[in-house]
C-alpha cells in the first residue's frame, strides 16, 4: 500500500513538471489518503499482534 502512494506520487511529480497541475494535484491527494490508510492499518495490525502476542503469553 505504501509502494502504491509512492509511486503515484513519482507519477504526480512527473505530472508537474511536465505542466500537468489538475492531474498532479489530484494524484498527490490520491496518495496522501492511501498513505494515511496505509497508517491506520498498520497501527490496527501492531494493536491486533500485540494483543494476540500477549493472550499467548499469558
Amino acid at each position: 500500500m505504501i509502494g502504491f502512494a509512492v509511486t503515484l506520487l513519482i507519477i504526480a511529480a512527473i505530472a508537474a513538471i511536465l505542466g500537468f497541475g489538475g492531474i498532479a494535484g489530484a494524484l498527490a491527494d490520491v496518495a496522501i489518503i492511501i498513505f494515511v490508510l496505509a497508517l491506520i492499518a498498520g497501527l490496527v495490525m501492531l494493536v491486533l499482534g500485540w494483543k494476540a502476542g500477549k493472550a499467548i503469553v499469558d
